[in-house]
C-alpha cells in the first residue's frame, strides 16, 4: 500500500520532515516514490511547510493514505488563504 507519510531529516532535537510518497515497506527515511512537501516541526502555525496540493490530491485519487499528522498539514494548509503578506512587507 502506497502512504503519504513524514521522513524526519535534521539534526537531534531539531527535526525537519520532508512529506512523501513511499510504499508502507520502506524504511522510514529510505527510498520514496515522490517528494510533494516539507515541513518545520518546531513551528507552531505551519509558517515553515511547503505542500504541492494538486500532487497530494492526485496521490489521494489513486489510493494513497496519508498517515493522521500529514492529513492535519493538509486540511491547514488547504485551508490557509493564499495572500501576498510576506511579498509586500519584503518589498517595503
Amino acid at each position: 500500500m502506497v502512504k503519504i507519510r513524514l521522513a524526519r531529516h535534521g539534526r537531534k532535537k531539531k527535526p525537519f520532515y520532508q512529506i512523501v510518497v513511499a510504499d508502507q515497506r520502506f524504511s522510514r527515511n529510505g527510498r520514496f516514490i515522490e517528494k510533494i512537501g516539507y515541513y518545520n516541526g518546531l513551528r507552531d502555525n505551519f509558517s515553515e511547510c511547503k505542500l504541492d496540493i494538486e500532487r497530494i490530491e492526485y496521490w489521494i485519487g489513486v489510493g494513497a493514505a496519508p498517515t493522521p499528522q500529514v492529513a492535519s498539514i493538509y486540511k491547514n494548509m488547504k485551508n490557509r488563504p493564499t495572500t501576498n503578506t510576506q511579498v509586500d512587507a519584503e518589498s517595503k
